[in-house]
């Protein structure tokens, strides 16, 4: 044993090392791994500077896009009495969207989010409250659509928020990818929550409240979402890319956009349809959030492993698997009648649906000329927005001439025509 040095104060002795026993080997090999480990791919993802401040003013500002059309078709149907009109008014304003969004998009490419966004958001915000107050005061019902139609306005924050990301994560194709998965789910979540939201506020409170209630989020998230100024994409005042409608590639997959849009918009009014025939109309909003709830955990799940091969390649097989798992609900409803099972259908149809979307939105930044990027994901949601439209009116149209089991039949069809157009022009590009 060491001898210690004479004069040696006890309080300055140096502590005895420890003996290196077989256990403190062993922790000592184990725990620099244990607090080491690398982070998940989300908090890789939100480890970014900025990140986590725009993401959640994206999603305050993103909640209201699930709650306008519901707090609308409220608040006119129950002062005018005509759901005709509420749905008419509706429609009026996704027309407009229609042809008002690509050009706003353009716009943010051009000129930067910041610049842009917030005042498209406050003459948007600006249509909402002229809304309200028509409705209040019993003005005529064209000041309905005018002030409905001045809504449209409404800048793509989904798109400008995987804008951001393809510009944080530039050649990172794998952190990329769960960005994209992460948006996804955060968009089933907003159109999940978002119509529960405006009802429970316009059946408690009063028929004005979703909507007002919308257009505070709405504004604030917008608000702070610009406010991330550090994260912002620069912008493309001279910039001379062709349109994205001209890029290769673009036409067939914004065809795609519009035979998925399809896809849910059927869904949504068929099954409903189906709900009010079995006498539970009230449960169809709990069905379709099971629908979108298995969507977004499959969405997270997709993020967090990525698969194999490129976007290209997979994209045919999420369409695939798509069209296969839509065949349950239709299935559930012919066979068994039970809304029940019918739900859990749905459940299980709605894992397919963020994976496709995933893919779909990879691809439209892929093919996407550069500085059109925003432009380009609006385009896409534009068209998914029309093959809502006319999904819900085939599917409408089906479960009243013909039945509500029969309607099931809409959404699995137009998901195989969104296959048969990848199908094709994949057999296009690698003849």
């Amino acid at each position: 044993m060491p001898q210690t040095t004479r004069g040696t104060t006890p309080s300055r002795r140096p502590a005895p090392l420890p003996a290196l026993t077989a256990d403190t080997l062993v922790l000592a090999d184990f725990t620099p791994r244990t607090r080491d480990r690398p982070p998940g791919p989300y908090r890789r993802l939100f480890a970014h500077p900025g990140a986590l401040a725009f993401t959640l003013g994206n999603l305050l500002a993103r909640m209201p896009m699930g709650m306008f059309s519901v707090s609308a078709v409220v608040m006119i149907a129950g002062t005018r009495g005509s759901y005709a009109l509420a749905g008419s008014v509706t429609a009026t304003g996704l027309a407009a969207t229609a042809v008002l969004a690509p050009r706003i998009a353009r716009l943010v490419d051009r000129y930067g989010q910041a610049r842009v966004a917030v005042p498209a958001t406050l003459f948007a915000a600006l249509g909402s409250l002229a809304l309200v107050l028509c409705v209040r005061t019993g003005a005529p019902d064209w000041t309905l659509f005018a002030a409905y139609a001045a809504t449209a306005t409404t800048p793509n924050t989904g798109g400008m928020s995987r804008a951001r990301w393809a510009h944080l994560l530039r050649g990172d194709a794998k952190a990329l990818h769960t960005a994209n998965s992460f948006e996804q789910a955060a968009d089933e979540l907003c159109f999940m929550l978002g119509p529960v939201l405006a009802a429970f506020l316009c059946g408690t409170f009063f028929p004005e409240a979703g909507t007002l209630v919308g257009v505070v989020l709405l504004v604030g998230g917008v608000l702070l979402f610009a406010a991330q100024r550090s994260t912002e994409p620069p912008p493309r005042p001279h910039t001379r890319a062709a349109s994205p409608l001209r890029a290769p590639g673009m036409p067939p997959l914004l065809a795609a956009c519009l035979a998925t849009g399809a896809v849910f918009g059927a869904t949504e009014v068929v099954t409903i349809a189906f709900a009010d025939a079995h006498g539970h109309r009230a449960a169809a909003g709990v069905v379709l959030a099971l629908q979108a709830a298995g969507s977004g955990a499959a969405g997270l799940v997709f993020g967090a492993v990525r698969g194999s091969g490129p976007a290209e390649w997979r994209y045919p097989w999420c369409l695939a698997a798509m069209a296969a798992l839509l065949t349950l609900p239709l299935l559930a409803a012919a066979l068994s009648g039970s809304l029940l099972v019918l739900a859990a259908a749905l459940l299980v149809a709605g894992t397919a649906t963020a994976p496709t979307m995933i893919t779909m939105m990879t691809l439209v930044q892929q093919r996407t000329p550069e500085g059109r990027l925003n432009e380009g994901m609006t385009l896409a949601v534009t068209g998914l927005l029309g093959g809502i439209a006319c999904g819900s009116a085939a599917g409408g149209w089906m479960a009243e001439h013909a039945s509500p089991t029969a309607g099931y039949g809409v959404p699995v069809t137009t998901a195989a025509v969104a296959l048969l157009i990848a199908l094709i022009h994949q057999a296009r590009t690698t003849s």
